[in-house]
């Protein structure tokens, strides 16, 4: 059902988010110590600054997915309303 509002009431795809940011964070991992042990200094920052990023990343979605089926509902909750501006 389309409300002509779906930019400001989109709804995250939480659960895929999720597994991309595991997967990412596996291949930070992964390049961190890969480029360590080979004594690339650099690119061993660099990737320890990726799996900063999607530890947060991975912490935020879990607290959304956790705050219940407000953040993420199912296919069984309608679209959110359009919000009323008042005009």
């Amino acid at each position: 059902m389309r409300t002509g509002s779906e930019p400001t009431t989109a709804r995250s795809a939480l659960r895929a988010r999720l597994w991309l940011s595991v997967w990412g964070l596996v291949w930070a991992i992964a390049g961190t110590a890969a480029f360590a042990l080979a004594g690339r200094t650099g690119w061993a920052v660099a990737c320890g600054v990726l799996w900063l990023i999607a530890t947060v990343d991975l912490a935020m979605i879990l607290r959304h997915l956790r705050q219940g089926p407000h953040y993420q509902p199912g296919p069984d909750i309608p679209p959110y309303p359009p919000p009323d501006h008042g005009d």
